[in-house]
C-alpha cells in the first residue's frame, strides 16, 4: 500500500507512475467487484476496489443502469463484515451510487440498524447515507431517530443528523422545521462543531421570519455562544438583523453594535476578524464606530500569520474606499508590508497606500513602488495602477512624479490589459490636469514607437488628433504620426492618416507640410489607407496653401456622428439601390430598445407587446411613412419621435393591446396595435375610445378605426391629438377598446353576417416629459459640453428626498429625464456616497441638450442633486429644470 516518498523539489513530470489508478478501465474494475460476492471477504482488497470504483465516479465514468445495479447489490453483502474500514468505504459508495427507490430498500433495513448500532461511527455515516438516499416517506419513518441523533451526548453524531438536516431542508422543508426544539437544545451543546452547525440549521429554518431571526440573534448575543465557529456565525446573522433594522436605529443598532464591539475582545482571532469585518461594513458607519475595529485590523498587520495579515490589509483596503481617513493610523505599518513576500498583501499594502496617503509622502512612496512592480503579476499591476491614476487626480501637483511613474512602467514588458490600463490612466490624466498634457502626449507618442497592440496605437492616435492640435506646438508630434504610416500594418496607418489629416484641418500653419504627407500615402499598399488619403486631399481644401479650413468640412470629417452605429447600419441594409441616392438624414438619431416581450420570447411570433405592426415599421422614417400614408395625419409634419410599444393588457387575455406614441411638434399620434387571440371570434369596426380629461392641453382632432380583426393577424387602429407647439405637454388617458363581435364557424371559417357590440377596458397610458427627448449620445462629453458654451447653461439644486441607494436615485432622474448616459456614468459604484452622471439627448425641436448631474448623499438615506443644464435653446435648459422640479 505505502507509495515512495517524493521531495518536493525532485521532478515531477513522472508523477503518474506511482498513482495506483493509472491506467484502470471500468470493465476490468467491474470483473475485480466480483470479491464482493467471495465467501470469505478479503477486508483490504474489497476496500481497494471500491476505492477504483470511487475513482472512477469521481472522474465522470458513467455506469449503465444493470452495471450500477449490479455493483449496488454486491456492495450490500459487505454489510456482513465486521471490519470498520470497510463499512466507511461501504457507507461511500452507497452515497455515490445514488440507488434508485427500489433499491433502498434493500438497505434501509442495515442501515437502521447501524443508527441504532453502539458504535458511534456507524452511527454517524449510517445517518449521512439515509439522508442522502431516502425520500419523504421513509424519512417519516426514521424521523424520531433523527430528532434522538440531534440531542446525542456523542458530539459526531449530533453533527452528522445537523448537517443532514441542512441539506434535507432543500428538499424536505416541513419533516426539518419540526425539529426546532431538538436543534435549539443543541444550540446549547458544548461541543464546538454542534454548536455551529445546530446555529447553522436553526438560522435557515427561520430565515423567512425576520422576527424569529432577530429574536434568535437577541437571545444568542446576550448569552455564551461557546464556539468560534458559532460566533462567527453569529456575528453574520447580527449584520443581517443591523441591516434590515437600519430604519430603526434607536432600538435596534446600539446593543447590536455593542456586542459587536465586544467581539473584538474574543479569544479566537477569526471571531476577531469577522467582529472588525462586520464593523466595517455596517451602513453609516461612524469615523468613532470604526475606531476599534481598525485598531484591531491595525494589531493583524504585524502578525506572524500570512492569513491574518492578508485578511487585515484587505479590509482596511475596502475601507479606504469611503473612510479613508479612518485607516491613516494603520499606514507605517502597512508601508513594511510592501516588502512582504505574499505579493498579493504587498499589493494590497500599496493600493491602501495610494488611496489613504498624504502629498508630502507621495515620492518616498513612489520609489517604493518602482521596486515592487517587477515582481508582481500583470493582474496586480493593474490594480496599482488604478490606484495611482486615482492618487494624481486627488493631488494634482504631484502629476509630474505619478506621469513619470507611469511613462516608465509603459516602456516595460507586460501583456494587452495591463499596457491599456496605462495608456488609459496617461489619458484621464492629461483631460482632467491641462499642466499634464504637453508631457503625457509625448509619452504617449514614444509608446506608439514601439506598441505590439494594434487596438493601443490606433485608440493613441485618435487622441493625438483630438488633443494635439490644441497644444502650444503641435507640429512636434507629426513625426511620431508620420512614423506610423511607414513602420505599421494597414490598420494603424489608416489612424495615422485620419490623424494628420486632423491636424492639417485645425492647424491652418501645418497644412502645406501635411498635404505633402497626405499625397504620399495616396500610394500605400491597402485600399483603406489610400481611400482616407484621396478623401482628405480633396475636402481639405486650399490645395495645401495656409488657408483656413471651413467649419463645415471640419463637422463632417471629425465631428460626432449624431446617429447610432447600429441604427445606420439598419438603414443601410434596407436601402434599395437606385438613382435617388442613400440619405443619411432618414437615419433615425434615437436608441431604439428592445421590447420586452420580445427579449422574452425571442424566435415566437409576438403577441400583445411585441405584436408587429401590419407593415412592419421598425425604425422611426417606416413610422413617418405609414404615418404620412394615412390622410388625417399627412399633414402633421416631421416626425420627431417614436416611443417603445407600451403594453396596455395583462399577458394571456382575449385580447392584447399596446401603444405606440408618435410625437410630432404640435400633434401627438398614438397608434393602437392590437391582436384577437380569440378563434372563434372575428372583430369589426375596432377602435379606441380615449378619454383626455386628465390631459388638459391635448384635444381630439382625428381617429381611424380598424375595419377587421381575425385571429391572430394584428392590426392597428389610431388617435390624434392636438397640442401646443414645441411645448413638452404632459397628461393622462383612459382607454376603452370599442368593437363589434361576430362568432366564427370553426369548421368552414366563415363569420355570422349580425354582431353584438362589445368593448374592453384597456389600462391608462400617459404622455410624460421623457417623450419629448431622443437619446443621443456624443462620443467625447467634455469636448461636447465645452463647445456648446455657457451661454444657455442654467444651474440649480435639488433634493430629492429619501431613497434607497444613490443608484436608485440616478436611475429615477434618468428615467424621469429620458436622455442618453455618457461615458457610464449611469453606474454607480458600490457604497458610494457621492456620483457624477452625464446625460446627452435631443430635445422637441432638434435642440440639442447636455446634462451634468451631481449627486450626494445628504443625510439618512436623503439624496441632493446639483443639476447643471447646456442647451442650444435658453427656453429648453429652464424646461429641463422644470421637468425635474415637477418631477
Amino acid at each position: 500500500m505505502a507509495q515512495p516518498l517524493i521531495k518536493k523539489d525532485d521532478d515531477r513530470d513522472d508523477e503518474a507512475e506511482y498513482s495506483p489508478f493509472l491506467g484502470i478501465e471500468k470493465g476490468a474494475v467491474l470483473q475485480e467487484a466480483r470479491v464482493f460476492n467471495d465467501p470469505q471477504l478479503d477486508p483490504r482488497k474489497c476496500s481497494q476496489v471500491i476505492t477504483k470504483l470511487l475513482y472512477l465516479l469521481n472522474q465522470g465514468e458513467t455506469f449503465t443502469k444493470i452495471e450500477a445495479t449490479e455493483v449496488f447489490f454486491a456492495v450490500t453483502k459487505l454489510f456482513q463484515s465486521r471490519d470498520i474500514g470497510l463499512r466507511r468505504m461501504v457507507y461511500l459508495m452507497i452515497k455515490e451510487l445514488s440507488p434508485s427507490a427500489d433499491e433502498v430498500i434493500i438497505v434501509t433495513s442495515s442501515l437502521m440498524k447501524d443508527m441504532n448500532s453502539k458504535t458511534d461511527m456507524y452511527r454517524a455515516n449510517a445517518i449521512r447515507v439515509l439522508c442522502r438516499i431516502t425520500d419523504g416517506t421513509l424519512l417519516t419513518q426514521i424521523e424520531r431517530y433523527l430528532k434522538q441523533a440531534i440531542v446525542d451526548k456523542n458530539p459526531v453524531v449530533a453533527s452528522a443528523a445537523l448537517v443532514s438536516g441542512i441539506h434535507l431542508l432543500q428538499t424536505n422543508p416541513e419533516i426539518v422545521k419540526r425539529w426546532s426544539n431538538e436543534v435549539q437544545e443543541a444550540v446549547q451543546s458544548r461541543a464546538a462543531l454542534v454548536q455551529f452547525h445546530a446555529l447553522a440549521l436553526l438560522h435557515q429554518i427561520r430565515q423567512n421570519d425576520r422576527l424569529a431571526v432577530s429574536k434568535l440573534v437577541t437571545s444568542l448575543t446576550r448569552g455564551t455562544v461557546r464556539s468560534p465557529l458559532a460566533q462567527c456565525l453569529l456575528i453574520r446573522y447580527t449584520s443581517q438583523v443591523i441591516r434590515e433594522s437600519a430604519a430603526n436605529t434607536q432600538t435596534g443598532d446600539r446593543p447590536f453594535y455593542d456586542f459587536l464591539e465586544g467581539c473584538l475582545r474574543h479569544k479566537a482571532e477569526m471571531v476577531i476578524f469577522e467582529a472588525a469585518r462586520a464593523i466595517t461594513e455596517l451602513s453609516g458607519v461612524t469615523s468613532r464606530e470604526l475606531t476599534p475595529a481598525i485598531t484591531v485590523l491595525q494589531l493583524f498587520l504585524s502578525s506572524s500569520k500570512p492569513v491574518l495579515r492578508f485578511a487585515a490589509v484587505r479590509t482596511l483596503n475596502k475601507v479606504a474606499m469611503t473612510h479613508p481617513m479612518a485607516v491613516t493610523n494603520c499606514n507605517i505599518d502597512m508601508e513594511s508590508l510592501i516588502s512582504d513576500q505574499n505579493r498579493s498583501i504587498a499589493t494590497l499594502a500599496i493600493t491602501t497606500l495610494l488611496k489613504t496617503g498624504n502629498e508630502s509622502g507621495v515620492d518616498r512612496l513612489m520609489k517604493q513602488i518602482t521596486n515592487f512592480m517587477s515582481d508582481i503579476a500583470d493582474e496586480f499591476k493593474i490594480v496599482v495602477v488604478e490606484a495611482i491614476r486615482s492618487l494624481c487626480l486627488k493631488f494634482p501637483l504631484k502629476y509630474r512624479s505619478l506621469m513619470n511613474f507611469l511613462s516608465n512602467i509603459l516602456r516595460e514588458e507586460g501583456g494587452f490589459e495591463y499596457k491599456k490600463a496605462i495608456v488609459d490612466s496617461i489619458v484621464i490624466l492629461i483631460r482632467d490636469i491641462p499642466e499634464a498634457k504637453e508631457s503625457g502626449l509625448l509619452h504617449l507618442c514614444e509608446f506608439i514607437e514601439d506598441c505590439e497592440f494594434t487596438y493601443l496605437s490606433t485608440q493613441i492616435l485618435h487622441f493625438l488628433g483630438n488633443e494635439g492640435p490644441k497644444t502650444s506646438d503641435p507640429s512636434k508630434y507629426i513625426r511620431y504620426i508620420y512614423n506610423r504610416v511607414h513602420l505599421e500594418n494597414a490598420t494603424v496607418r489608416a489612424a495615422a492618416v485620419s490623424t494628420l489629416a486632423k491636424f492639417g484641418a485645425l492647424v491652418d500653419p501645418l497644412k502645406p507640410r501635411i498635404f505633402v504627407l497626405l499625397r504620399r500615402c495616396l500610394f500605400d499598399s491597402d485600399d483603406e489607407v489610400r481611400d482616407r488619403a484621396t478623401l482628405y486631399i480633396n475636402t481639405l481644401g486650399g490645395d495645401g496653401q495656409v488657408v483656413e479650413t471651413d467649419k463645415d468640412v471640419q463637422a463632417f470629417l471629425f465631428g460626432p456622428l449624431d446617429i447610432p452605429l447600429v441604427n445606420l447600419e439598419t438603414s443601410l441594409k434596407i436601402y434599395e439601390p437606385s438613382e435617388e441616392p442613400f440619405d443619411i438624414n432618414s437615419v433615425p438619431k434615437e436608441v431604439k430598445s428592445q421590447p420586452l416581450a420580445e427579449k422574452k420570447a425571442p424566435g415566437k411570433k409576438p403577441t400583445g407587446l411585441g405584436a408587429p405592426p401590419a407593415g412592419p415599421p421598425s425604425t422611426v422614417d417606416a413610422y413617418e411613412r405609414l404615418l404620412s400614408s394615412i390622410p388625417e395625419f399627412s399633414n402633421f409634419g416631421k416626425l420627431f419621435k417614436s416611443s417603445a410599444p407600451v403594453e396596455l393588457t395583462e399577458a394571456e387575455t382575449e385580447y392584447a393591446v399596446n401603444v405606440i406614441k408618435h410625437i410630432f411638434d404640435g400633434h401627438v399620434v398614438f397608434q393602437y396595435n392590437c391582436s384577437n387571440t380569440i378563434p372563434e371570434q372575428l372583430l369589426e369596426n375596432v377602435i379606441v375610445i380615449v378619454d383626455a380629461s386628465e390631459a388638459e392641453e391635448f384635444s381630439e382632432v382625428a381617429s381611424k378605426p380598424l375595419r377587421s380583426l381575425p385571429y391572430d393577424s394584428p392590426g392597428q387602429t389610431f388617435v390624434a391629438f392636438e397640442k401646443p407647439e414645441g411645448v413638452p405637454a404632459v397628461g393622462k388617458f383612459s382607454n376603452m377598446l370599442r368593437f363589434i363581435v361576430k362568432e366564427v364557424d370553426p369548421t368552414t371559417g366563415e363569420a355570422e353576417d349580425d354582431g353584438v357590440d362589445d368593448e374592453y377596458q384597456l389600462e391608462d397610458l400617459e404622455v410624460v416629459a421623457a417623450d419629448y427627448m431622443m437619446k443621443v449620445g456624443v462620443s467625447n462629453f467634455r469636448n461636447a459640453w465645452e463647445g456648446m458654451g455657457a451661454d444657455f447653461e442654467r444651474v440649480d439644486e435639488y433634493g430629492l428626498g429619501p431613497r434607497e441607494s444613490l443608484a436608485e436615485a440616478v436611475s429615477a432622474v434618468i428615467s424621469l429625464l429620458g436622455m442618453q448616459p455618457c461615458e457610464g456614468t449611469e453606474v454607480v459604484p458600490s457604497n458610494s456616497r457621492s456620483h457624477a452622471c452625464l446625460l446627452s439627448g435631443v430635445f422637441i425641436g432638434n435642440v440639442r441638450v447636455l446634462v451634468r448631474l451631481q449627486f450626494g448623499i445628504d443625510g439618512p438615506k436623503e439624496v441632493a442633486m446639483k443639476l447643471a443644464v447646456r442647451s442650444e435653446d435658453e427656453s429648453v435648459s429652464d424646461a429641463i429644470h422644470e421637468i425635474v422640479a415637477s418631477g
